[in-house]
């Protein structure tokens, strides 16, 4: 833990020792606490919190900001970018028990940086799905990263540009459909990235719960031409990618399965941000693990017929941390590998873990390779639940999951499946040739993806 040294950050700067490295060389402002045991175990305890029905007190309602935004859009302070019939919701339940609405049908794609940057098999699996289930969606390129990684790993972000950010994106999604000639709100926003769910999931209570934060993103927006009517626009729900998966399992199971999966042995890691970040929001079915742990993920692996196992480190973090990813990356291989890697090939005897965000995949998948300096040789594939899923349904492993990606070894796990890795990876190589020759396949129209020419205040009006 660290905190500062009692110094403004205006007289920080201004100090002589400015240039002083702290902790871990995050500057002089960042020193030890000095914390005792006690202390230090009460201030990090929320890490290993486990997030389940067995273990929160569910007897007090906890206050649900979705009531105060129907407030502030009665009011006239806000308008809110509601589910309509068109998007085809599913309603589910949440870990106190309250009711969410998951629209299947025209979503508008809030890509993850880390994803199209480290893992695209990922975003293109999803896609695939969508495709073959014959979902209508938009993957413009009109957005912007959610910054909550900045955020998260350096500290020098704050609120007011975090909602800012949120609410341009989320402006973008409602008036998308002007384009294409539809109304505003014909597409709802599905965020890929659990990072930027768990940070937006966050920055909408602030929102409705600070007016004078409304009011200073109200100035920005309004320069930015990303107001309607003067107003902000804010999503009825914010809902995850893996929950668009859970509550289309059954229908994938059904309609596009076509591998065995029952001899699979499958372990998940849920992320942080998604159960223990904003928690009342997370996703909980009394058909999975008794609706004591968060269900995406896992729900997936059981439609699919694997064989689920529980590993005793199962609520830990992946490792990844933000900021010592970058200041202290040992300490995270450290962890991922002997918290999670090495618990679950012992324990679970597992094929592969499965994962539902950007951060805890590239962690787990991508730092493997140092336990071999410690004679700790433990590997396993670490992929996505949407990737594992398009795999069982006849995807193919290099052209859309994408595998080749990754820096766990996936051949066992494909060929465990039923997949010849050897033909798989020849015919991926004759398609690259016939990708120089400018034969290049879409899983979009590129032409649909572009956002060029509208003139925001127009599609505001």
């Amino acid at each position: 833990m660290f905190a500062t040294s009692g110094l403004t950050a205006k007289e920080t700067i201004m100090s002589d020792n400015s240039t002083q490295q702290g902790v871990a060389g995050h500057g002089a402002f960042f020193q030890d606490t000095n914390l005792s045991a006690n202390e230090a175990e009460a201030a990090t305890a929320w890490v290993r919190n486990h997030v389940d029905r067995r273990t929160v007190d569910l007897g007090e309602r906890m206050d649900d900001i979705r009531d105060h935004m129907w407030e502030l859009e009665k009011e006239g302070e806000i308008i809110v970018h509601r589910i309509t019939d068109d998007h085809k919701a599913v309603e589910v339940d949440t870990l106190f028990g309250w009711k969410k609405r998951v629209p299947t049908n025209n979503l508008w794609h809030h890509k993850s940086c880390g994803q199209c940057g480290n893992i695209p098999g990922y975003p293109t699996s999803l896609m695939w799905f969508m495709n073959h289930l014959g979902v209508d969606y938009l993957d413009e390129t009109d957005q912007t990263s959610c910054t909550a990684w900045n955020y998260h790993g350096s500290g020098i972000g704050n609120v007011e540009s975090l909602a800012a950010v949120f609410l341009r994106n989320f402006h973008q999604a409602y008036v998308s459909g002007k384009q294409h000639g539809f109304e505003n709100g014909h597409f709802f926003p599905l965020v890929h990235c659990g990072t930027s769910f768990g940070n937006y999931k966050e920055i909408r209570k602030y929102l409705i719960e600070s007016a004078e934060l409304r009011e200073k993103v109200k100035k920005i927006l309004g320069k930015l031409g990303r107001l309607v009517d003067g107003k902000i626009v804010i999503p009825e729900e914010v809902v995850h990618y893996s929950e668009w998966l859970h509550v289309m399992r059954h229908r994938i199971a059904s309609e596009m399965q076509v591998v065995d999966m029952s001899n699979i042995r499958v372990t998940v890691h849920a992320a942080c941000h998604y159960y223990k970040m904003v928690q009342e929001d997370a996703v909980y079915d009394n058909a999975v693990l008794g609706g004591n742990r968060t269900a995406v993920g896992t729900s997936v692996a059981q439609a699919l017929g694997a064989q689920v196992i529980d590993y005793s480190t199962w609520y830990d973090c992946c490792g990844f941390g933000f900021r010592h990813i970058i200041s202290e990356r040992e300490f995270t291989r450290s962890f991922s590998m002997n918290r999670k890697i090495k618990v679950a090939r012992e324990e679970a005897k597992a094929d592969v873990m499965i994962g539902i965000d950007t951060g805890c995949i590239t962690t787990l998948d991508k730092n493997q390779w140092i336990g071999k300096a410690h004679d700790m040789n433990y590997s396993m594939p670490i992929i996505a639940d949407v990737q594992l899923a398009a795999l069982a349904c006849g995807a193919d492993p290099f052209k859309i999951v994408q595998l080749q990606w990754h820096a766990s070894p996936c051949e066992d796990l494909v060929e465990k499946m039923g997949i010849s890795w050897d033909k798989a990876k020849a015919d991926f190589q004759e398609y690259l040739k016939q990708v120089e020759q400018g034969n290049v396949e879409y899983l979009y129209n590129p032409e649909l993806a572009t956002n060029q020419n509208i003139n925001m205040q127009k599609a505001s009006a």
